[in-house]
């Protein structure tokens, strides 16, 4: 097979010029930053219960319905939406470095390798794109993950998230913060991998299994492809982080003993809970992980158009 790369600042069929440089990558920060936020956002109630079953699986013990009857009969429907405010704040600059970082980073690549080495090893380039663009996200991002996990495990630690912040700030300094960084790393970097290299991998078939190219759909078939390629992605990406984000919940339940290293903590938790403690609540997380993939990259899809950024890197493959 040959690749068939498109230029990357491609002429709008709109009549206002086509941005370029910081101008686009800020309009694909903001269309990242949305997607994320929203969907996050819309998805805390499942999170919750994942996040409690995760860290109290002998109190949540019989599947994800029953977990969230548990919660609601036991502190009503509003402990459900506990973190959104963290959720949203954290999703959002997450998700602005990790979609922008991404095509500037798969940018950057392909005018390294030149044209025919970047298409010949796209997948290579979409996994290292993404891999660098999510350590710099998760830099952003740990913070207000930590102080997320802290409010669900601990209801009565802080009223929200500017009050568990500083909490956490004043008693645990900036330390408090990256007790989970290397899990976190574990597991975004590995999901955000998969998420766009499936996400990639995927479309690329769709495409090829209707005989059509991405430029050919009209924009109902593009919004179809977005969400079908990422409900794949996300069902991937979910499995492959899972045993990451059940040591970030754990980890970010507590702050560790007096002289505990993260590293001694990770081993230790990892050893009690076993191969099957590790996949604890991977039916919430399928759900909640396939769904806001899927309407992460629809969303980004459509406002990238809205916003007239149609110009990011794309390297098709197409037959001989």
């Amino acid at each position: 097979m040959v690749s068939q790369v498109k230029g990357f600042y491609a002429a709008s069929v709109s009549e206002k010029k086509a941005p370029t440089g910081a101008d686009l990558y800020a309009r694909f920060a903001l269309a990242g930053a949305l997607g994320c936020a929203i969907t996050h956002g819309a998805l805390t109630p499942v999170d919750v219960v994942k996040t409690r079953i995760q860290l109290e699986p002998e109190v949540y013990n019989k599947g994800m319905i029953n977990a969230f009857r548990q919660i609601v009969k036991n502190e009503g429907a509003g402990a459900l939406l506990t973190g959104l405010g963290p959720t949203v704040a954290g999703y959002a600059v997450q998700g602005a470095l990790k979609f922008g970082g991404y095509e500037f980073w798969k940018k950057q690549a392909i005018d390294y390798l030149g044209v025919k080495k970047a298409s010949e090893h796209r997948q290579a380039v979409y996994l290292g794109a993404s891999g660098i663009a999510e350590f710099f996200a998760d830099i952003a991002l740990c913070p207000l993950e930590a102080t997320r996990i802290r409010l669900v495990s601990q209801p009565s630690f802080a009223n929200g998230l500017a009050s568990g912040f500083l909490r956490i700030a004043r008693e645990e300094g900036i330390g408090g913060f990256y007790a989970g960084f290397g899990p976190i790393l574990f597991k975004q970097v590995p999901y955000t991998m998969a998420k766009f290299a499936v996400f990639e991998v995927a479309s690329e078939k769709i495409l090829q299994g209707l005989g059509r190219t991405k430029a050919s759909l009209t924009q109902g078939e593009q919004t179809g492809l977005n969400l079908g390629a990422g409900l794949i992605a996300g069902m991937a990406a979910a499995v492959i982080s899972q045993p990451a984000d059940t040591l970030l919940s754990k980890i970010n339940k507590t702050k560790g003993a007096p002289g505990q290293s993260t590293t001694s903590r990770l081993i230790e938790m990892s050893k009690q809970l076993g191969v099957k403690g590790l996949f604890t609540g991977m039916g919430a997380r399928l759900v909640m992980i396939g769904t806001l993939t899927a309407g992460q990259f629809l969303i980004y899809g459509d406002i990238k158009r809205m916003l007239n950024a149609t110009g990011g890197v794309e390297i098709a493959a197409v037959p001989k």
